[in-house]
């Protein structure tokens, strides 16, 4: 799945509520719930960084992207305001 596509279905499902998405839970939930969750994911990055398998990584880095991109359409960004951001910075 591409991070476009990704992101496409979480902001479907912030415009359009699904009662048993989890992604709408989390919008209902609000922004310091998605903002919890990120932090929380982060933490467990690191864990799997230092203690885990190859896999558990990738898990983890996925559960991050996710909710990294919920967070963004939270606050009403996308990803292509990393994306912008990321170049601006390779010129510099």
């Amino acid at each position: 799945m591409r991070i476009q596509s990704l992101f496409n279905l979480i902001e479907d499902r912030k415009k359009h509520p699904i009662e048993k998405s989890y992604t709408s839970s989390l919008f209902a939930e609000g922004l310091s719930k998605i903002a919890q969750k990120v932090g929380e994911e982060g933490t467990e990055v690191v864990i799997a960084a230092l203690a885990q398998d190859d896999q558990r990584l990738v898990e983890e880095v996925a559960d991050l992207t996710y909710h990294t991109l919920v967070l963004l359409s939270a606050r009403g960004l996308t990803p292509k305001h990393i994306l912008a951001e990321l170049e601006k910075r390779h010129k510099e």
